[in-house]
Order: structure tokens, then C-alpha cells, then sequence
């Protein structure tokens, strides 16, 4: 296999707030649930600063499996594509660049859990069964 052209990445942060779950018109006709997300990311040399990245889950990815674990403050690892998306900053008009990510496989390292004791729980030793979405 070659990797030219491979556009893979990998980036963990804390959900900003719980993924949202919407439907959409795909353009051959039919319909698909995506579940977007927003999550925040520690700068590596500033541990101070960080950035966001848009998320978007595509229905019969590795990643939906596991949107139902996907709460605000839960620590994921994200597996996908990258896009930078540029825009113009509303307070000072200056050009600046997003990133939205194509999900394709999450790993849930914390997932917060408001049961939990320190609010957060391991999902491999959950014993509650997960709502589907």
C-alpha cells in the first residue's frame, strides 16, 4: 500500500460539550446520521494555549459505535482526515484557519461519567449498557 496522498491523523482533547446527533440529505437522495463535536487541544511547546477541532461522525464509521460515551469534558483520541477551513475573525477581521476532522476511529481514554466518583469512568469496566443513537 502506498501512503502518497494519505491524509491520517491522530489528535486527543476534551469534548467541549456532548456531540450533537443530526440527519442529513446526502446528494444522491438518501439520508445519514453525523454526530459533530467540538474538541479542545493542549499547544505542545504552551501547555497554556490550545486549539479546537471540529468533528463530524459519519454514521457506519469504527467512531459511531462509540458516540453514545461521547459527553463534554470526556478525554478522546481521534483517528481521520484533516481540512483547514480559513476564516475571517469577527473581532479584529483578520484571516485565520480552522480544522475539521473526518472521524473514523475514537479511542475513549477519560470518559466523564457524572455517576462516577471523581466524575469520570473507565468504559471498558462500565457495567451500563450504552444508548444507541
Amino acid at each position: 500500500m502506498s501512503s502518497a496522498g494519505l491524509n491520517k491523523w491522530t489528535v486527543s482533547g476534551n469534548l467541549a460539550a456532548d456531540v450533537v446527533v443530526k440527519t442529513v440529505d446526502l446528494r444522491n437522495g438518501q439520508q445519514k446520521r453525523v454526530a459533530d463535536g467540538t474538541i479542545y487541544v493542549r499547544g505542545v511547546k504552551d501547555r497554556n494555549e490550545s486549539f479546537t477541532v471540529r468533528l463530524s461522525i459519519w454514521e457506519g464509521s469504527a467512531a459511531w459505535r462509540k458516540i453514545s460515551f461521547l459527553k463534554k469534558g470526556s478525554l478522546i483520541i481521534c483517528t481521520g482526515s484533516v481540512e483547514p477551513v480559513p476564516y475571517v475573525s469577527k473581532t479584529d477581521s483578520t484571516p485565520k484557519a480552522g480544522l475539521n476532522m473526518q472521524v473514523l476511529d475514537i479511542d475513549l481514554d477519560r470518559v466523564k461519567d457524572p455517576d462516577g466518583e471523581n466524575g469520570y469512568n473507565n468504559p471498558q469496566t462500565n457495567n451500563k449498557t450504552p444508548v444507541g443513537v
